[in-house]
């Protein structure tokens, strides 16, 4: 738990929230700021900031957590599809420092965008540029 969290907060019942799932190791809320109706949040109750914070068994855990939600929300919203994501450190756009899994409603004429569009432009990357990235990942696991 992290004092200064919200979602901590929202976790142990210190802050309002409207909780749609609670486990042992997951809450799951909706958006305080949501980008469409029914857009939900779903949380490790322990504070980590990263998903690579996570242990392999939590992980397990958060994303069975939106495998099962993510049909739910989408019909409660009765959306068309829905976006499923993280905004993994600051520069990925993460605005409170608890890890936190996105399940936003999307509809047929909302207007938004595919996830490809959130990155800005894209690089210009050869064959041997990605086969570097590629090995340079496989070396880093």
């Amino acid at each position: 738990m992290s004092n200064d969290c919200p979602f901590c907060g929202i976790v142990a019942g210190e802050i309002p929230g409207r909780i749609v799932f609670e486990s042992d190791d997951v809450t799951a809320f909706l958006d305080a700021n949501p980008l469409a109706r029914g857009h939900t949040l779903v949380v490790p109750n322990d504070h980590h900031e990263r998903l690579g914070d996570l242990s392999a068994d939590l992980a397990r855990e958060v994303f069975a957590a939106l495998h099962g939600l993510t049909p739910a929300v989408e019909a409660a919203a009765d959306a068309d599809g829905s976006n499923v994501a993280f905004n993994n450190g600051p520069a990925a756009g993460q605005e409170v420092p608890h890890l936190h899994g996105h399940i936003i409603p999307r509809f047929d004429d909302d207007g938004g965008a595919p996830i490809h569009a959130i990155a800005g432009e894209r690089p210009d990357l050869d064959d041997d540029d990605l086969d570097a990235i590629a090995e340079d990942i496989r070396d880093a696991r």
